[in-house]
C-alpha cells in the first residue's frame, strides 16, 4: 500500500522534476497571480535567498526600511508582516505556495505598501512559487550543503538559487562565500548592478568601512547585517538611519533565543538545521563559555525524507564543536527515526565521540531535552536545542503533531526544579 510520500517519490522517478515544474507549478503560479491581479507589479520586491541566515536578513531588511519611514511588508519562514499587522503563517516550508503568497501580496497592495521583502528558498524558486514576481533587488547570504535530496548536486542547487537574480536591477552578493564567482558571472550576463559585502575579503560593505553595533552575537550575524546594510544603502537610506535601526533590532523567535527560568546554566533555542548553520551556532556558543571546565551540550536531529548525506555531517559538526551531543528527532516523517540517528552517530564517532559518554541517542525529543537539561547540565554549562526553533509542529508519518520547542525546554527546566 502506497502512502503519499512513496507515491511522490515514485512519480519523481518517472517524471522529470523540470516537467512537473513547468506543467504543474508554473501554471499554478500564473493563475494565483491572475486571480489576485498580479499584485507584485504594484510593489518593489526584494528577495533574499541562501542556505542559512535568510530569515534574520529578511527581518533586518524589514526593520531598517520600516524604521526609515517607508511602508514595507515582508514574508519569511517565521511569518508575514504588513504594516503593524503580524500574521503567523504556520508554514513548515520557507516559501509558501503561490495562492497564499499572492493573497498576501494583494493584501499589501490594499494597505498601500511600497516595498516587500520575500524569503526565497531554492525549492520555491525552482518550483515557480515566485513566478510572475519581478524582483528589483536579490540578495544572497551563503550557499552551502543542503537539499541535495531534491537538487541532486551542489551545482544544481547553486543554479536554483541563482534564478532569483533573473531580471533584478541590483544583486547583493557575499564576497566571502564560495558561491560568489558563480553568481557574479551569472548576474554579469544579466547586466545588473552588483553590490558586495564581506568580512574577510575586500567588498563594498565590510565591518571596517561601514561600522555598526548589534546585540546579535556571532560572525554569521555580521554577514546578515552587512547583507541588509547593502540592500538598504542601495535604496538610498542614510548610513545614520541604517546604524540606528540595526542597533535597535531584536532577535527573532527561535534564533539564538535564550530561555531563562532562574537556572544556573544557559539554555538556548536555535533553528540551525544544516551543517553550516549548526557550526555557526556551536562556534558562537563555545566562544561564550566562561571557563574550560564548563560544557556545551547540543540537542539536535536531522529531518526525514530530506538530504541523507548531511546527517553524518551534522553529527560530525556536533561531535567536533560540542562537548556532549544528544541525537534526537527532527521531523522524521515516514522514515525510522532510529536509522536517522544512527546516521548522525556515524559523524559523532568520526569526530571522536563515544556513545553513552559523549553522545547519546534519545529518539523522543522531549525526553532528549529533559535528559540534557535535567541529567547532563551543570552550573555554568550551555544547553542548545537546534533544528525546530519557531516551528509549531513536528511531522511523524504523514501527520503534523503540535510541537513547541519553547514549551519543551521550559517543561524540562520546571522538571529539574521539581526534582531538586
Amino acid at each position: 500500500m502506497y502512502n503519499i510520500d512513496t507515491l511522490k517519490s515514485f512519480l519523481r522517478q518517472i517524471i522529470p522534476q523540470a516537467a512537473i515544474n513547468l506543467g504543474f507549478h508554473l501554471p499554478k503560479a500564473f493563475f494565483a497571480s491572475l486571480f489576485n491581479q498580479f499584485p507584485a507589479r504594484k510593489l518593489k520586491v526584494i528577495g533574499v535567498t541562501g542556505t542559512d541566515g535568510k530569515t534574520t536578513t529578511v527581518n533586518l531588511n524589514y526593520h531598517i526600511i520600516k524604521s526609515a519611514g517607508i511602508k514595507t511588508g515582508m514574508v519569511s519562514t517565521v511569518g508575514a508582516k504588513i504594516g503593524q499587522e503580524e500574521i503567523e503563517l504556520g508554514f513548515h516550508v520557507t516559501a509558501p505556495d503561490p495562492w497564499p503568497l499572492q493573497k498576501l501580496l494583494q493584501k499589501m497592495v490594499d494597505r498601500r505598501m511600497e516595498y516587500v521583502i520575500l524569503e526565497t528558498s531554492s525549492h520555491g524558486l525552482d518550483q515557480y512559487r515566485f513566478g510572475f514576481i519581478n524582483f528589483e533587488i536579490g540578495a544572497v547570504t551563503n550557499i552551502t550543503h543542503d537539499h541535495l535530496d531534491y537538487h541532486k548536486t551542489y551545482e544544481n542547487y547553486l543554479a536554483a538559487k541563482a534564478a532569483l537574480f533573473n531580471g533584478v536591477k541590483i544583486a547583493v552578493l557575499n564576497r566571502d562565500d564560495k558561491s560568489y564567482e558563480f553568481l557574479k558571472h551569472r548576474v554579469q550576463r544579466a547586466a545588473c548592478r552588483i553590490i558586495t559585502y564581506g568580512v574577510k575579503n575586500q567588498a563594498d560593505y565590510t565591518p571596517k568601512n561601514f561600522k555598526f553595533k548589534i546585540s546579535l552575537p556571532g560572525e554569521y550575524n555580521q554577514y546578515n547585517c552587512l547583507a541588509a546594510i547593502a540592500v538598504a544603502s542601495s535604496l538610498g537610506i542614510s548610513p545614520e538611519k541604517i546604524r540606528l535601526a540595526i542597533s535597535t533590532f531584536i532577535a527573532i523567535t527561535g534564533r539564538m533565543e535564550e530561555i531563562k527560568e532562574g537556572q544556573d546554566f544557559r539554555t538556548v533555542i536555535d533553528f540551525a538545521k544544516t551543517p553550516s548553520g549548526l557550526e555557526n551556532i556551536l562556534k558562537t556558543l563555545r566562544s561564550q563559555l566562561k571557563a574550560n571546565s564548563y560544557k556545551l551540550i547540543a540537542v539536535f536531529g536531522s529531518a526525514g525524507l530530506r538530504d541523507v548525506a548531511k546527517r553524518s555531517m551534522m553529527g560530525e559538526v556536533g561531535g567536533r564543536l560540542a562537548d556532549i551531543c544528544v541525537l534526537t528527532a527532527e521531523d522524521p516523517r515516514t522514515e525510522d527515526v532510529n536509522k536517522i540517528i544512527d546516521q548522525m552517530a556515524e559523524g559523532c564517532e568520526m569526530a571522536g565521540k563515544v556513545e553513552g559518554k559523549t553522545y547519546f541517542k534519545i529518539p523522543d525529543r522531549q525526553e532528549a531535552i529533559n535528559f540534557a537539561i535535567q541529567k547532563l547540565a551543570r552550573k555554568g554549562d550551555i544547553v542548545v536545542t537546534c533544528g525546530k526553533g519557531h516551528e509549531k509542529s513536528m511531522c511523524f508519518g504523514q501527520k503534523e503533531y503540535p510541537w513547541s520547542e519553547h514549551e519543551a525546554v521550559r517543561k524540562a527546566l520546571k522538571g529539574r526544579k521539581e526534582t531538586k
